[in-house]
């Protein structure tokens, strides 16, 4: 086996020009499947992260009234919808697939948060418990966080994002300022953005209304100081991290199971809580974009084609170059298998150095892509290894026609042994 590793490397070296316009197939044809393939996963976490939001894999589980979320600002609490406990909660973090939980009341499109004379203008008001920030990936920026007493005594203090601290104060430091919320006044004391920069792909109206529902601003106060100014005993929603992005749907629809078994409101009414379904629109989009690239694959899988063909013709001529060679080793009692070993192992060699090249030039063609079309690209382990693999399988096809014209022994009948001259 090794010698005939040492005789493929010795061939190549010898011829090396003709060997490496016999790799140039390979070599083109596993750059673009590594590139193409690497621009498709790169793709489908964009999507997942786009879609799903921040890539933080949470999911947001919500009362329904049919298809439309419920909407406690116009809409009155119906019985039998009870406020979500503490030991729920429990029960909710000791699922599987979850990592975190929160609960959470929110007023979408607030109009009544004012910081003197400025009116945050379709503001979100969300009141949280003391796992919302963790869960959803917030960090405070500057001031703190709230603590244990603002989450037991009804205490009066807000935190802002930084979108309502631009539409609020106006470049004024807000730590300690007093703003209006429904006629209450609440001390900031804190000002949080994301802990991860997230900046989603914007193609459409509709993708504008999915990622930025929430750019005017959001202000957070502690749950239990809801009732100051809202409703009292409002259901919450909750949010659930889960462990991981494809354990997201299994979180969710556990999550809203063990919510609706709380529930004993009338099921005429059609309320009940339902998780989203960003995960399976993530799928759907990235089954879309991955059949409409599976086609580029296929394109690209021509030159290998075309190489391994480049391949057994190289090799046919190699037997023919090398025919009183491989007679004389017959001659000496080499048998078949031997000869069928050499040049299978030399066809593969070639192809498999051609794929480990192609992998270098797919990855760096990869990049160059990503920087100049904007794309983002993710290199895939075991695409590379599969590639390499294939790359060898190549030349095992495509080298035994020729690998059995060597072996034959009928081919050498007519040759041989030299003869020494008489002086």
């Amino acid at each position: 086996m090794f010698e005939n590793i040492r005789l493929s490397f010795k061939g190549i070296f010898s011829h090396k020009i003709r060997s490496l316009l016999t790799m140039l197939g390979i070599i083109i044809g596993i750059a673009a499947i590594i590139a193409i393939v690497s621009t498709i996963k790169g793709t489908n976490e964009q999507i997942k992260n786009n879609l799903i939001g921040s890539g933080n894999n949470t999911v947001k589980v919500q009362l329904y009234q049919g298809d439309s979320v419920f909407d406690f600002q116009y809409q009155e609490i119906p019985a039998g919808i009870p406020v979500i406990e503490s030991e729920t909660k429990e029960k909710l973090k000791k699922l599987d697939e979850v990592e975190k939980v929160t609960l959470y009341r929110q007023r979408q499109y607030c109009d009544s948060i004012f910081y003197l004379n400025n009116q945050l203008s379709g503001g979100t008001v969300i009141g949280v418990d003391e796992d919302y920030f963790s869960t959803i990936g917030l960090r405070i920026k500057s001031g703190k966080g709230f603590s244990v007493k603002d989450h037991s005594q009804n205490q009066k203090v807000a935190i802002i994002d930084t979108n309502a601290e631009k539409s609020l104060f106006l470049g004024e430091d807000p730590i300690g300022k007093s703003i209006d919320i429904s006629g209450e006044p609440f001390t900031v004391i804190g000002v949080a953005v994301q802990s991860s920069k997230f900046e989603p792909v914007i193609n459409s109206i509709e993708d504008y209304y999915t990622y930025m529902t929430n750019s005017s601003g959001q202000v957070f106060i502690p749950s239990q100081s809801w009732p100051i100014t809202f409703g009292y005993d409002e259901p919450q929603s909750c949010v659930a991290k889960a462990s991981d992005t494809d354990s997201m749907t299994a979180a969710g629809k556990k999550t809203a199971d063990i919510l609706n078994a709380n529930l004993t409101v009338n099921s005429e009414s059609n309320i009940k809580y339902k998780s989203e379904s960003l995960l399976e629109q993530a799928k759907s989009m990235q089954d879309l974009s991955s059949s409409t690239n599976s086609m580029l694959i296929w394109i690209a899988s021509i030159s290998l084609l075309v190489g391994g063909i480049g391949v057994m013709n190289i090799m046919l001529v190699s037997v023919t170059e090398r025919t009183r060679e491989i007679g004389l080793k017959k001659a000496l009692g080499a048998r078949k298998r031997r000869i069928l070993g050499q040049f299978l192992t030399e066809a593969s060699v070639l192809t498999s150095i051609g794929g480990i090249i192609g992998v270098g030039a797919g990855i760096g063609l990869a990049q160059i892509v990503s920087k100049f079309a904007e794309v983002p690209v993710a290199i895939s382990g075991v695409s590379i290894v599969i590639s390499v693999v294939f790359s060898m399988a190549v030349g095992i096809v495509f080298g035994l026609i020729p690998s059995v014209k060597a072996a034959n022994p009928v081919s050498y009948t007519h040759l041989t042994l030299p003869t020494t001259s008489r002086v």
